[in-house]
């Protein structure tokens, strides 16, 4: 009953408006038409029509206004078109948005309203008019009117979006929290789209702008230990928050942040704990727990130990802000096996009177027993250094020393761990001496570790030790010079070369020059710097002198014991120019020593060279007694080895003697059977083809000869091919067959059976198949 009272309400108040802007507007259509009547005016339309030359306008109306959501099941009139002019209009026509079809015209000039409106959809409709005669002649051209639709509220007001907000505990009053927005789709202008906000829940710590919709805090009380989060429920309502307007609400969560507003607790009064003796420096002991309601980054707790304990003992923080007991000073249980001492506990950065501090534990006993351990040997010191005096065995160095610091004193033994070291200890006491003697010029230092050894549990301990190797004068000075040379023109009292000198030793040297023959023909004038000049006594020279100069040069390094030296010198013979460069020498000034290392090196190559000749001689030597002892082995048969070419040249004298066969050719005497034409033996007639030799008349002399023992060769059984064999005296020891040799076999014996040859197997057949043969048959080929 009530929205359609209001309905009614707003209806009256739209036609109240409606007249007087339609007597508005007759008024001011009036003033329009006495102005339009001072001349035609020009009329621009839209691109796409052309521009017209019209009558002067005389509508009468300005706005027309329409109710939006007001029913219409029937087309109701909102205003009429009316005109200045005098002629009765017959017809009427529209057009522009929604002409035609949500308003229509009648004949009259009644502008109607076939539907319902939405405002929020569309406010306002742009239409156009024109006014027709009975001849449907235009009376007036088109004019432009609005129909604007009027709001009701119709719509509720909503939160586009979901609200947080958070707050530090214990905030001043009026410190903001978050800002909250509703929307209305009502026209924003009137009261329909005007909203307020309210809190309709939880209304203790918080409050809100009515038309801003801030939230902010009311009280200086948050506690987040106490309540970390509200909820508040927000209202928004239009009509400026009158009872008949729509409402929306949304729940808004507020965070209560922290800050240290709470000190650290413990959570016991007495802790106990035990830690060994040989507990590791720095490493944690125990944990004192504490208790803190602050979130973990607002916790900044501090500890105190008091006195002497804070020398032993210290405590950090952990991860989790609990103190962690550590160790500062190593721990002995022969000393002291028990520590008690108090631990106090603050805050740092607190804000505001703690919640807790009358409720806080802040100081406790810790109570810590030391175990005891069996530890290894402590030395009394660190490292140890001491100084030996190079050159010399020492007996006594020094002494090393460690204890057992358990109560049971064990027996300590120690060793050094260098393996190549000079110095040795005693293995009961501790005491160093040199094995053999330093020299500092080789090494000034030597460092080595010393193992300690407890027994018999076998814990060990290691110590550093240096010996630093004391300088003595045990070096003799070195010369070092320039090239020095004297030329032909030099006179008396020319410095012909500068003498500097050098030390090994580790002392400032003062060095003398002098020398130690003063019947030369120079001498030497020393600075007392460490340098001198070499001066001519008598000059000029000669280069065809023959003889060569030099000076004995003595040093002394002024040491304790004095260390002196004498150095020959040897000095050119040159011929210089005038500013004394030289230009030709006669000879070197210097004689090349050779040092001990290179004469070492020389005659170990020597005698590498002496041995490498002994091995090959004893060889050698070895080599043709093995085979004098394998010429007279009893086994002795020939062996064949065959030549592929024709001659052996003339350095095979075993092969072909030249003189023999020339002997055989002269006087016949090596012929074995002149006078008698043996059988061909088996080799001829198995190796050799048939030959035909050609007539003799036709050869000369050596071809004869050639011919001729080749000839007795081929036919003598008994005889060895000498032209292309060579005989050796034995074979391999290792053969089945055993010797085959005839030098030990007669002339007699070739006749004898070799079918014996067969039963040897396949590596003999070749051999049986020669010797083979019958008697009889082998000489009727003959």
């Amino acid at each position: 009953m009530m929205a359609w009272l209001q309905l009614w309400s707003m209806g009256l108040m739209a036609t109240m408006a409606l007249s007087v802007s339609l007597a508005g507007t007759e008024d001011s259509g009036l003033a329009v038409v006495e102005e339009e009547k001072q001349g035609p005016v020009e009329i621009v339309k839209k691109e796409s029509h052309p521009v017209l030359f019209r009558q002067k306008r005389e509508w009468i109306w300005n706005s027309l206004y329409v109710e939006e959501e007001k029913p219409a099941p029937i087309a109701y009139k909102i205003g009429q078109l009316k005109s200045s002019q005098t002629v009765e209009a017959k017809s009427f026509k529209i057009e522009g948005e929604g002409a035609n079809d949500i308003f229509t015209v009648d004949h009259k000039g009644d502008l109607f309203v076939t539907r319902s409106l939405d405002r929020e959809e569309k406010n306002t409709y742009h239409l156009t008019a024109r006014m027709y005669d009975g001849n449907n002649k235009l009376i007036e051209d088109s004019g432009e009117f609005v129909v604007q639709v009027t709001d009701i509220n119709d719509n509720s007001p909503v939160f586009p979006i979901t609200y947080n907000g958070s707050i530090r505990e214990r905030s001043s009053i009026g410190t903001k929290v978050v800002e909250v927005r509703a929307t209305d789709a009502d026209d924003p202008t009137t009261a329909n789209g005007e909203l307020r906000y309210s809190l309709i829940q939880d209304l203790s710590a918080f409050e809100i702008h009515s038309i801003t919709g801030m939230i902010s805090c009311k009280i200086n009380t948050l506690d987040r230990e106490t309540k970390s989060q509200y909820v508040v429920v927000v209202k928004a309502q239009d009509m400026r928050g009158m009872a008949s307007g729509s409402t929306a609400t949304t729940s808004v969560t507020v965070t209560i942040t922290d800050i240290n507003d709470n000190i650290a607790s413990f959570t016991r009064g007495i802790y106990e704990l035990q830690v060994p003796e040989d507990h590791k420096l720095n490493e944690k002991i125990g944990t004192l727990e504490l208790e803190d309601k602050d979130q973990i980054q607002n916790k900044l707790p501090f500890f105190t130990i008091p006195s002497e304990n804070s020398k032993v003992f210290n405590i950090e923080l952990s991860p989790n802000k609990d103190g962690n007991l550590m160790l500062k000073q190593a721990l002995d249980y022969e000393t002291k096996h028990s520590y008690t001492f108090t631990v106090q506990v603050g805050e740092k950065d607190l804000h505001f009177p703690a919640d807790n501090a009358k409720s806080a534990v802040t100081t406790a006993r810790v109570n810590i027993k030391v175990l005891d351990v069996d530890e290894p040997p402590v030395f009394s010191q660190n490292i140890y250094t001491f100084t030996v005096v190079e050159e010399r065995i020492v007996n006594f160095i020094g002494t090393v020393t460690a204890r057992d610091p358990d109560k049971a004193n064990n027996v300590i033994r120690y060793s050094i761990l260098d393996k190549d070291c000079p110095i040795s200890v005693n293995p009961l006491t501790g005491q160093l001496s040199t094995l053999r003697v330093l020299d500092r010029e080789l090494e000034a230092t030597h460092m080595f570790q010393i193992k300690a050894q407890e027994e018999p549990s076998g814990l060990e301990s290691f110590v550093k030790v240096n010996i630093i190797v004391e300088d003595i004068n045990d070096n003799k000075p070195e010369l070092s010079v320039d090239e020095i040379f004297v030329c032909e023109n030099d006179i008396t009292d020319t410095v012909i070369g500068t003498l500097r000198a050098m030390d090994k030793d580790d002392h400032p040297a003062s060095f003398r020059f002098s020398l130690a023959n003063e019947s030369s023909n120079f001498t030497i004038r020393d600075y007392g710097n460490g340098t001198a000049d070499v001066m001519v006594k008598h000059g000029p020279f000669s280069l065809d002198d023959p003889k060569d100069y030099s000076v004995d040069v003595r040093i002394s390094d002024g040491g304790r014991p004095i260390q002196t030296s004498i150095t020959k010198l040897a000095i050119k013979s040159c011929r210089c120019d005038a500013r004394r460069v030289y230009t030709h020498c006669k000879a070197g000034a210097r004689r090349m020593g050779v040092s001990v290392h290179a004469l070492v090196a020389i005659l170990l190559c020597i005698l590498t060279i002496l041995v490498i000749v002994i091995l090959f001689v004893m060889r050698k030597r070895y080599q043709k007694d093995s085979l004098a002892s394998m010429k007279n082995s009893g086994e002795i048969h020939e062996q064949l080895v065959t030549y592929d070419e024709e001659g052996g040249g003339e350095m095979d004298t075993n092969g072909y003697d030249v003189s023999i066969l020339s002997s055989a050719c002269h006087d016949g005497s090596l012929l074995r059977h002149p006078d008698h034409h043996p059988h061909p033996s088996l080799y001829a007639m198995v190796q050799k083809p048939p030959h035909h030799s050609q007539p003799t008349a036709c050869k000369g002399d050596m071809a004869v000869m050639i011919e001729v023992k080749k000839d007795e060769a081929d036919h003598d059984r008994d005889g060895f091919p000498y032209d292309t064999l060579h005989i050796y005296g034995y074979e391999g020891p290792e053969s089945l067959a055993g010797s085959l040799s005839s030098l030990d076999s007669s002339s007699t014996d070739s006749n004898l059976d070799y079918d014996f040859l067969n039963d040897w197997g396949p590596r003999f057949k070749t051999l049986a198949e020669l010797y083979g043969v019958d008697g009889p048959d082998y000489y009727h080929q003959y």
